[in-house]
């Protein structure tokens, strides 16, 4: 048997071959009574310890982390008609991990995290242009450091489901569990 997150590296690897933003990921969060929220965000990391993105914890995907840190990810790579639907855990990346990423990302990014009021509502475009600006300048010279409410994720998962298409929707599933950290199953899905 195959481990999945090998699979999952070769499939990535292709598809940032053919896929504009092989990346992208649909992120699936509940709050607390169990209300559903998917949106796109960026893998930034990936491998045996789980699947990586960042966010503002002040978002409404922050929020619903901290009141449920659990969570499903979907990718969809079009032009190699495959799909790969992970689930589990999410827990906080080290601060230090955060720092190193929030660092590489581009100056106009890292303004933008602060002067971000992210999921709130704002009275117009010249609300955030102002903050924008308030912080370019506060942080015109030298480090800009990452904001407290600024962080990463990892989701580690239970479960990992590559999905293939072959012709006449008799499509190819396979599926790996995992409980705890014990080894991985394998199991065939119908299409």
């Amino acid at each position: 048997m195959q481990d999945p997150f090998e699979k999952f590296a070769e499939w990535y690897c292709r598809a940032g071959e053919s896929e504009d933003l092989a990346d992208a990921v649909a992120l699936a969060t509940a709050d607390s009574r169990g209300y559903p929220s998917v949106r796109m965000v960026l893998l930034k990391g990936h491998g045996p310890d789980g699947f990586v993105f960042y966010t503002n914890m002040e978002s409404r995907k922050g929020r619903e982390i901290i009141d449920n840190p659990r969570a499903a990810l979907c990718f969809h790579w079009k032009s190699l008609t495959r799909q790969v639907r992970i689930e589990g855990p999410l827990e906080q990346v080290s601060d230090e991990e955060a720092d190193a990423y929030f660092d590489s990302r581009a100056r106009d990014s890292r303004i933008g995290a602060w002067a971000s009021k992210q999921s709130r509502p704002m009275e117009g475009r010249f609300e955030f242009e102002a903050a924008i600006a308030k912080y370019a300048a506060k942080y015109a010279v030298g480090h800009i450091p990452r904001p407290p409410y600024w962080t990463g994720f990892r989701l580690r998962p239970e479960a990992i489901e590559f999905w293939e298409e072959r012709k006449f929707r008799l499509h190819d599933r396979s599926k790996y569990r995992r409980e705890g950290t014990g080894d991985w199953t394998l199991e065939k899905l119908y299409p």
